[in-house]
């Protein structure tokens, strides 16, 4: 009966070590660890048209460029992505949660406006953080394996709407020089 009972124990613990091992190789690989998604909308806001215009006749534009930058806890690129807008403006970029064995952040990764093919409406704008990187908050959906976050609308505009940087920070000239 003793002979067994310690057989038992033993295929038990066994199986049990067996488990915890493909356990962690599955997330060391990224199998079965899920995906973030990140998604949104790009469009283009013309300050040259009246009032209501600007504010509710925004359009879309296809082909922009969006992007989105992981890092790791040690400030490291761990994944770039980007993806380009579809008819309506839209962009989905889709990240494993695992990378290289590293469990990738939301809260580490930033998206950002890259490129516009519009030749008019070709200048990023800061609105919703479009042309410095907007970082990764709170999901807009959870479930099972899937985080999504739902970013924007980001806006371009055209090069009569750009407001001119006028921070004397930036300016090169008599940098350091007292007059």
């Amino acid at each position: 009966m003793k002979l067994v009972l310690s057989m038992v124990l033993i295929i038990a613990s066994l199986t049990l070590l067996n488990v915890a091992e493909s356990w962690e190789e599955a997330a060391a690989t990224g199998g079965g660890g899920g995906v973030i998604q990140v998604g949104g909308k790009v469009l283009c806001q013309d300050c040259t048209e009246g009032w209501n215009e600007w504010v509710s006749g925004q359009k879309p534009i296809e082909g922009c460029t969006v992007s989105v930058t992981c890092m790791d806890n040690r400030k490291r690129i761990i994944y770039y992505g980007r993806d380009q807008t579809d008819k309506a403006g839209e962009f989905v970029v889709t990240i494993n949660k695992y990378i290289h064995g590293k469990q990738v952040k939301p809260e580490s990764c930033f998206t950002r406006l890259v490129s516009s093919p519009d030749p008019v409406c070709n200048i990023p704008t800061d609105f919703a953080g479009g042309k410095s990187g907007v970082k990764l908050g709170r999901p807009t959906m959870v479930y099972r394996d899937t985080i999504k976050h739902v970013l924007g609308p980001f806006y371009y505009t055209t090069p009569m709407c750009d407001e001119p940087d006028t921070n004397d920070d930036d300016n090169s000239y008599g940098k350091g020089k007292n007059y």
